[in-house]
């Protein structure tokens, strides 16, 4: 595809999802009516979503313009991936975030609308490309399953070590934030981040190694970019009622540089090795 074909592409998808974002909040706000007493939007809440979603609209058409895969089932793993982002991290603000008046319900009826509305967007602007004849490396159908199963522990247990550790180094900035909410007891907390957030966000990981198709790494610097601007950038760079600002940068800066790392890790494990490169490139001249 010629660049200046992709950008305009790419600029349509954004338009699209944006209209399909607002149609969403508006049916959902007919049949959800929103809650008493909720705080106002941000300031400039329109111009933040707007970056957010070119940041997020980027992202994808990345992973878009990499992938084999065509048609539906390209539109719906597009939409997918930060609707899934958007469940997971909300299920944990469930349980984090208690006392919080944000309505959840509501965030993740408009989520999953918005993104049923966008699959057909991302499907006609470019799952209509001719397939490429080489297929992409797939993580999963190469390991054997005892290399499968521990290498998804190994990257399991990374994962609750990352999350603990970019924790800990932004604590003393969102411990009095924290200390007006009830945080769950840890083994509701390991069962969430173990059984849970973890191996979602592993699946996810290996179906932008999927998608993008490179090397083992420059597959880990790309995907972990991509999961850090889709999984962080996008969702925490807008201001928002419920978070004050310092505990939103705070979080901020830990989302995206652990999971940044959590991704680059989860592709370089799973990854395509050097010889099997060497060998299809080969076979390609």
């Amino acid at each position: 595809m010629k660049f200046s074909t992709a950008i305009l592409r790419i600029l349509a998808v954004f338009v699209a999802v944006s209209v399909a974002q607002f149609l969403a909040g508006a049916l959902v706000a007919l049949l959800l009516p929103p809650k008493e007493g909720l705080p106002h939007l941000a300031q400039h809440f329109a111009q933040w979503m707007f970056l957010s979603n070119a940041i997020t609209i980027g992202a994808l058409s990345v992973l878009a313009l990499r992938s084999e895969w065509r048609g539906w089932t390209l539109g719906a793993a597009l939409a997918g991936i930060p609707l899934a982002i958007t469940l997971v991290d909300g299920l944990e603000g469930v349980y984090f975030l208690p006392h919080s008046p944000i309505d959840w319900s509501r965030i993740f009826a408009q989520s999953t609308l918005a993104a049923v509305l966008s699959v057909p967007v991302w499907m006609l602007l470019f799952g209509r490309r001719p397939a490429p004849q080489q297929d992409h490396y797939h993580p999963i159908a190469t390991k054997s399953r005892r290399e499968r199963a521990w290498k998804f522990v190994v990257c399991d247990l990374a994962y609750l070590l990352l999350y603990f550790t970019a924790g800990s180094i932004i604590w003393p900035y969102v411990k009095d934030f924290y200390a007006s909410q009830t945080l769950p007891p840890m083994p509701t907390f390991l069962v969430l981040e173990l059984l849970v957030r973890a191996p979602a966000f592993i699946v996810l990981c290996l179906l932008l190694v999927r998608m993008l198709g490179l090397p083992r790494l420059s597959g880990a610097l790309a995907a972990g970019a991509v999961f850090a601007l889709l999984s962080g950038v996008a969702p925490l760079l807008m201001p928002n009622p419920y978070f004050p600002d310092v505990v939103r940068w705070a979080h901020f800066c830990e989302t995206t540089s652990s999971n940044f790392v959590f991704a680059a890790l989860v592709a370089w494990l799973w990854g395509q090795p050097k010889v099997v490169h060497a060998n299809a490139l080969a076979q390609a001249a």
